[in-house]
């Protein structure tokens, strides 16, 4: 639960932070991939594991 707990903080901080930009219509929207490896990452952190990024050549291999 704390993941999820903390995705909704993080995408709250989120919209709070862009309210005047436009970036976000007033609608339902996906959480973007850099604020839930966010999430991950500090979660990891406190686990005591560490988050890597994927080489070009990997993520080239899976296609992302």
């Amino acid at each position: 639960m704390s993941c999820s707990f903390a995705n909704q903080v993080i995408s709250q901080l989120e919209l709070w932070n862009e309210k005047s930009s436009g970036k976000y219509e007033k609608k339902d929207h996906v959480l973007p991939n850099h604020l839930d490896e966010k999430v991950a990452a500090l979660h990891l952190e406190n686990l005591g594991a560490k988050l890597t990024k994927l080489s070009k050549d990997q993520a080239d291999y899976i296609s992302v």
